[in-house]
């Protein structure tokens, strides 16, 4: 069975709301109306009963009644609407004004009865001390034929303003959904070839105005995603070229003539140095796709920062000294983290450091403690780098520097974002800064 659309159950919903008020105003204003007409009728019995006590008084019996019979009777001929009943306590009747009049209750008050297609509005009131019984019919025949219209007249209109409604509904409703059938619209023409399509935010109500903002943002996002995926997918295809072409030209060269055993181990060296470099940027890669979907776990284990950074530096101190570089190390604090990922972040970052820092040059390794959290400086001299290339650095095969040599998976612009996945694995993160001919790149590791 198919289900009602939006539009429809707000439309049946307005209908029935519409039906229920007006049904319910409508049997009101009958109420109303039935009890006015009631007091209305006790008036006139009221007024005429005093009229009447007056012209019976002293009667107790039919034989002191029948003197007054012509004097009632012609009061009577002047009011058409009024019938009445005289009788004794016992239940016989002394004296009816007109025929077919119907039974009355012998309980002394206001009823109301119906007797040959008639309604009436009695009224039985004891006379001279209860010796008889004055019983006044009022005939409410209109009153009753208006009441039963009136009751029509509403259920016509509930009706009528129940289809209206409906119908206004249902435009109503038509009109206020179409911001969602355009967001319908922009979502069925998204594709990848499609991200720039965006809603106006402008045009939409307010209750939608903040949806509207959400869908244009993650279009936003897919569309930064999909142009990083593009970009990233040339940036490997543009890294393996160079290897695996220079890997066919090599092996080609070789077999162009029959060459020496030496010759052919020293082929399959210089090729075997390419497929390394290969097989680490796969790694690498491999890698940054555990990072990217959170299955990077560190291990927490209590370090000693300071010497995580002076086995390092240790490390490097021969390169150091080749390129005329100093290294140092201020500060310590312990961290409880992992020791493996944390050394090749800071490994990546002095390697760096270390490939951009002119000869006589500086790099310096600050560790401080501060209130919950550790934080890790690696700052050296060189070129500054513009403040709006900074957060660039950290992106798969970014280069500042396009003439920046190969020769590591590090350099094809892999190290520094190895370096932050690494970092926020570990509930940290990571900045570079560039100002007064020193470059920092600056890790802040919470304690906990």
């Amino acid at each position: 069975m198919r289900r009602l659309s939006l539009g429809s159950r707000l439309a049946l919903l307005f209908a029935a709301c519409t039906a229920v008020v007006s049904l319910t105003a409508g049997i009101l204003f009958s109420r109303a109306s039935a009890t006015h007409f009631i007091e209305l009728d006790q008036q006139l019995l009221n007024s005429r009963l005093s009229l009447l006590r007056q012209m019976l008084e002293g009667v107790d019996s039919p034989a002191s009644l029948a003197p007054r019979l012509p004097a009632l009777q012609t009061e009577l001929s002047h009011q058409a609407d009024l019938a009445v009943r005289i009788g004794g306590r016992d239940g016989r009747i002394w004296f009816d004004s007109q025929a077919g009049l119907p039974d009355s209750p012998q309980v002394v008050g206001l009823s109301t009865l119906h007797a040959s297609g008639v309604d009436y509005r009695s009224l039985c009131v004891n006379l001279n001390d209860g010796d008889a019984q004055l019983t006044l019919f009022l005939d409410i025949t209109h009153h009753q034929h208006f009441l039963q219209r009136m009751q029509q007249l509403i259920w016509l209109t509930v009706g009528l303003s129940a289809l209206a409604t409906a119908l206004l509904g249902a435009w109503a409703a038509r009109s206020g959904l179409r911001p969602l059938r355009q967001m319908g619209e922009v979502a069925s023409g998204v594709s990848a070839r499609s991200l720039t399509t965006r809603l106006p935010e402008g045009q939409m109500p307010v209750e939608l105005a903040e949806l509207a903002q959400t869908v244009n943002a993650m279009l936003e996002r897919l569309d930064d995603a999909f142009q990083r995926l593009s970009a990233f997918s040339a940036d490997i295809a543009h890294e393996l070229r160079t290897p695996l072409s220079n890997l066919l030209t090599h092996t080609q060269v070789t077999l162009t003539r029959p060459r020496s055993l030496d010759e052919y181990r020293e082929a399959l060296h210089s090729n075997l140095e390419e497929l390394q470099w290969m097989a680490q940027l796969v790694n690498d890669m491999l890698y940054l796709a555990k990072a990217d979907h959170g299955l990077l776990m560190p291990s927490r284990q209590q370090l000693a920062l300071e010497d995580e950074a002076d086995a390092l530096l240790e490390y490097y101190a021969p390169l150091a000294e080749d390129a005329e570089v100093k290294l140092s190390r201020e500060g310590q604090a312990p961290l409880a983290g992992d020791r493996h990922m944390l050394r090749r972040a800071l490994s990546n970052l002095l390697d760096n450091a270390l490939r951009f820092t002119p000869a006589g040059g500086e790099i310096r390794v600050t560790i401080e403690q501060r209130e919950g959290l550790v934080r890790l400086q690696v700052a050296n001299r060189g070129e500054p780098i513009d403040p709006a290339l900074l957060p660039k650095l950290f992106d798969r095969f970014y280069r500042a520097d396009p003439a920046r040599r190969e020769g590591s998976s590090e350099h094809a612009g892999l190290g520094l974002a190895i370096t932050r996945s690494i970092v926020q694995a570990h509930g940290g993160s990571i900045r570079g800064e560039s100002a007064g001919g020193w470059t920092r790149f600056v890790i802040d590791l919470p304690t906990v």
